[in-house]
Parts: C-alpha cells; structure tokens; sequence
C-alpha cells in the first residue's frame, strides 16, 4: 500500500477503463488483460503463444481526472533466460493528454526461468507491487498507463487522489494489428514505443496491438479474433515465425495465407487491409528455419540466435523469408483485383541491408530500440500519410468545385 500522504480514492479497474485488450481474466489477484479471446486460448495449448498473447503490449489503463497522484498496484510475471544477462523490469509510460509523463518500473512479482538450451521453464510466485506517478498537473485530463509490453501484468488496484471516470470516445480511427515478436515489441525502450504504438501516435490513431512473440503463424484462432473486432484499420505482417518454427512448406504456405485473408475478410468486408511482409534478417534471407538458440554465445552470456536449417531445403518446399516475400506479394496482386482496399507493403522498405548495417539486429533476430523507432516512423510515412493504405479521408482537401 501507499506510503504517501494522499486521501486516496480506489476505482474498481473494469473494462471501461482498459484499451488494447480483448479478454479480461479474473484472477485470485485482480484482472488478467490477454490479446486473444478465451475461444482462442482454449484451442492452442502451445505455451509459448499463452505467454505471448497475456504480455499486454498495447494495453493500457485509460480514465479522466484531476488527480495529481496516481497508483497502480499489479502482479508482474517477468522473464529469466538461464545463463543470459538478466533482463531489465518491464517500463510503465504514463502520458497525460497523450504526452510523455513519466515512466516507471514495478520490482517483485512472478519469474519464469526459461532453459533455452533444454525447453523447460520453472515458475516462482512472488509478491505485488505499486506503480506510482506523482506531479501530476491539477486540471482535468486524459491519462493513459501504457503496461509493459514483454511482462504478464495482472491489475490489482487504482488509487488515484480526485475522482475518476471513463473517457468518451473521441472518434479516433482504430487500428488492429497482427505480427510477430517484431510487433509484440521485442526490444523496444517501453511500451509507447513498440514499433505499432509508434506509428499509431504519428497516424493519430487507437491502437489494438496482436503481436505475439514467436506465435504469428497463420493459426484460424487468430484471424477469427481479427474477424470478430471492430477496427477501422488492419494489418497483418507475416514471415518470419513462419520460418523460424519450420512450422510449413510453400505448398500449405499460399493457401493457409488465403484462408487467413478469406476470415478477416468475412468480418471485415471493406476495412483497409494491408499485408506487411517480413523486414529483413539475414540468418534467415536463404537459410530455411528452425531457428535454434546460439548455445556458444549462451555460454558467453549473450542471448543469439542462429539459423539451424539448410539452404538446399528450399527445393523441398522449406520457407526462406525471400520465399515468403514473393509469396505474399504475389498473393496480394493476384486478389486486390477483386479487392480494391487490400494493399501490400515490402517490410524491407521498413528495414532492409542499410538499416542492418547501421543499425544490426543484437540477437540476429529482434531490432533494438533505435530500429524500432525507425520502422514505426517509416510505416506511418508509408501507410498513413495521403495515399497511403491507411490515408484518412478526413484528411483529405476538399475536391475543387
């Protein structure tokens, strides 16, 4: 609890005051946010998507007040890789009325001690914590408490020191997003800063993030969820978990992609709908998957990544991320013909050989902050600005009379 001299007023965190999520689980603690639907989660039992999907990257916590101090009280589930350094505590971003207003860090919680060398994962419980924003201007305002993008956060308690409500809908077009590590966040500096939450900002748009790390792999769970939530904008950037799972050939590669497509569509008849390919990462350019964990760096203390299959499998079928390029631009073109707001977008010009020589992936596979921010400001110059996929016809100038 609180230690600060605040008359504290606690608000029951509901759905009301929570954006980026599509469930919310109730806990022995308090709320669970997850980014896919229960239906979803019961038809995979694939652990790494359950840890991926309940990471809430996108998700924040969202109110109107006049409060000066904030508290959020929640119960982290963080990381551990046997043998790598340890990894920093997840960032809380608070922004009030959509600007940068502090950032935060909540210690404690669960760990998950993950063997990269054997599969297996030990669970600890441990203890919640509080996040707190203080200084807060007195005026009536919007904030928002982005959570961390790679940690399971459960929400406890919200403590504020006036009065809380939801904030009305102010008619910003909703963007839902579907990719990879990449998207979920990977590196990133915090949570406002993923790649989508980037581009979002610059696009002035509201963003519902369904990246997850190592689980963007065509499954029907996933395109049902994207089919099924209201967006005024969608994205689905698909490549490289793909490959790096080995999960498929090219022979059930096109079609799978098709089917995805086909759902989406069925929800989503006239909604924008861009297809990104995958950025470049060389390990994987001519190298089919899996992708298997350095073990050598490992030793040394640092987290890489290698490519464990063989460049002449692709006369087999085995995916490259060359292949899936061609493939989905080829894809694309053969049904925009029927489907005028379908688009595509090469995910080189995202990030491609330049990019990797100055800015290089650190672990062969994820961008690092500096990357990241990057790419989110070149998808919104590419896909937001006027004749762009996602062009906002408000925008437009008015047509001469």
């Amino acid at each position: 609890m609180s230690s600060t001299p605040h008359d504290w007023i606690t608000t029951p965190l509901t759905a009301a005051l929570i954006r980026g999520a599509l469930d919310l689980e109730r806990t022995a603690h308090g709320l669970l946010p997850h980014r896919l639907p229960a239906r979803a989660r019961a038809q995979c039992a694939d652990p790494q998507l359950h840890m991926a999907e309940a990471q809430p990257s996108g998700v924040r916590v969202v109110f109107r007040t006049r409060a000066t101090a904030v508290e959020l009280d929640t119960l982290p589930t963080k990381r551990v890789y046997a043998g790598a350094p340890p990894r920093p505590d997840g960032v809380y971003e608070l922004l009030v009325d959509r600007l940068p207003a502090g950032r935060a860090h909540v210690a404690g919680g669960n760990t998950l001690t993950i063997d990269m060398a054997t599969g297996g994962a030990e669970h600890r419980p441990g203890p919640v914590g509080t996040v707190r924003f203080t200084g807060l201007p007195d005026r009536d305002k919007d904030v928002e408490i982005w959570l961390p993008h790679n940690e399971t956060t459960e929400l406890v308690a919200l403590r504020t020191d006036a009065p809380v409500e939801a904030v009305p809908d102010r008619g910003r077009r909703v963007w839902l997003h579907h990719g990879s590590s990449i998207s979920h966040g990977s590196d990133a500096a915090g949570p406002t800063t993923t790649w989508p939450a980037l581009a979002a900002s610059l696009g002035g748009v509201e963003l519902i993030n369904l990246g997850f790390g190592g689980s963007a792999l065509l499954d029907p769970f996933t395109a049902r969820a994207l089919r099924d939530t209201p967006a005024d904008l969608i994205s689905v950037k698909i490549g490289i978990n793909l490959v790096n799972t080995d999960l498929m050939r090219l022979r059930a590669f096109g079609p799978a992609v098709h089917g995805f497509l086909d759902t989406v569509r069925e929800g989503h008849p006239d909604t924008p709908l861009l297809v990104v390919s995958p950025i470049l990462c060389p390990v994987h350019e001519d190298t089919p998957g899996p992708t298997a964990p350095d073990l050598g760096a490992l030793a040394e203390g640092r987290l890489r990544f290698r490519a464990a299959g063989d460049p002449a499998e692709r006369a087999a079928g085995k995916l490259t991320l060359r292949v899936v390029r061609e493939g989905l631009a080829r894809i694309v073109g053969q049904r925009a013909a029927e489907d005028p707001r379908l688009h595509h977008l090469d995910g080189l010009a995202l990030y491609g050989e330049p990019d990797f020589a100055e800015l290089p992936l650190p672990d062969g596979l994820h961008p690092d902050a500096a990357a990241h921010r990057r790419i989110g400001e070149r998808f919104a110059a590419l896909a937001f600005a006027p004749g762009g996929a996602f062009a906002d016809p408000a925008a437009a100038p008015a047509a001469a009379g």
